[in-house]
């Protein structure tokens, strides 16, 4: 794999996994930020009312530091961990797994839970696309309106990605520039003027 990219999953995906009356459905994202795990978590949360259980693992950044666990209530080690093996065991990065339990009535004991979160979470993303991005270095850039044009066609150009914009008299986007195309994009925004760049993380 090149240096500059890092593999993630294309899409979302669920899993379904059954135990002994218990259900296990993993659902996995794509996701850029610990405000998506949030999003995500809480949204299931609300759609799982009854589930006893929304136990999830992230990986977030390319260097691999920035992860967690969460078993939910569940033995310790039986839910989160599982979960971020598979991550990590298919080599992929900025991926969240939630896994919802519904109760069954019947005890697992926390090998059965290990196998079970493991296994949900095998079969949700197993069956998704997996995808080569950019490493990115994130930046804010403000500009005024008319010089909108000049600066897309710039940020086109490099292949960046637009994470949030606000197109007004005085705009702001939030960008990802593949590090790659960084140093000659960067320089080419400067030039235009009235261009200014933060640089985000």
């Amino acid at each position: 794999m090149e240096l500059h990219k890092y593999s993630t999953i294309a899409s979302s995906g669920l899993g379904d996994f059954r135990d002994r009356g218990s259900k296990f459905f993993a659902y996995s994202y794509p996701i850029n930020s610990v405000q998506d795990v949030k999003d995500r978590v809480s949204a299931l949360k609300k759609e799982h009312t009854k589930a006893v259980h929304h136990c999830y693992a992230y990986r977030l950044g390319t260097n691999g530091t920035q992860y967690r666990t969460n078993d939910d209530g569940e033995p310790a080690g039986s839910a989160g961990k599982p979960i971020l093996g598979q991550i990590d065991s298919m080599g992929i990065t900025n991926v969240l797994v939630v896994v919802v339990r519904y109760f069954g009535g019947s005890l697992l004991g926390v090998s059965g839970l290990i196998n079970a979160y493991k296994t949900a979470t095998a079969i949700s993303l197993d069956a998704l696309p997996k995808t080569e991005k950019w490493i990115e270095q994130r930046y804010l850039i403000a500009f005024d309106y008319p010089v909108m044009g000049e600066v897309l066609y710039l940020l086109k150009q490099a292949e960046a990605t637009i994470y949030k914009q606000d197109l007004q008299l005085f705009c702001e986007i939030d960008v990802g520039i593949p590090v790659p195309m960084c140093t000659n994009c960067v320089q080419k925004l400067s030039e235009i003027r009235g261009v200014t760049l933060k640089t985000i993380q």
